[in-house]
């Protein structure tokens, strides 16, 4: 899952873009979430502090490599593109009441802006997204 404030850089965004790079990740844990993602592995987009929601699937097009943003240090983005929106938005508060949900990074490291999503995690969430 990646986490982007609306006002910054919204889903609507990526797909006007059709792809972009992931940069100006600057947190130890969320770069060695980057790291960990693989070509053609899907990924939720979660707009934070504005909805607070998932909103989309994107693709990883591009694995791991040096961010160009990057003035110093040792950090790294992937390219990513959409897939879909979600057909529902899922809140963050239909996140926290998901008994299959408690153990989601994003109730677990709310701050961090890059995290895993287990395969389980996915699918409930998917299907939560399905409901209307």
């Amino acid at each position: 899952m990646v986490k982007s404030e609306p006002a910054a850089y919204a889903w609507s965004d990526l797909v006007k873009d059709g792809r972009t790079a992931w940069t100006g990740v600057r947190n130890f844990q969320a770069r060695i979430n980057l790291r960990a993602m693989r070509k053609g592995d899907r990924v939720f987009f979660y707009h934070s502090v504005v909805g607070k929601e998932i909103v989309g699937i994107a693709e990883v097009v591009k694995e791991a490599y040096r961010d160009p943003t990057a003035e110093e240090g040792d950090w790294s983005c992937v390219d990513l593109a959409p897939v879909k929106a979600l057909p529902n938005p899922v809140p963050l508060a239909v996140i926290k009441t998901a008994t299959k949900l408690q153990e989601l990074k994003l109730l677990k490291q709310s701050r961090l802006s890059v995290m895993p999503v287990s395969a389980a995690e996915f699918a409930e969430i998917e299907r939560l997204a399905k409901k209307s």
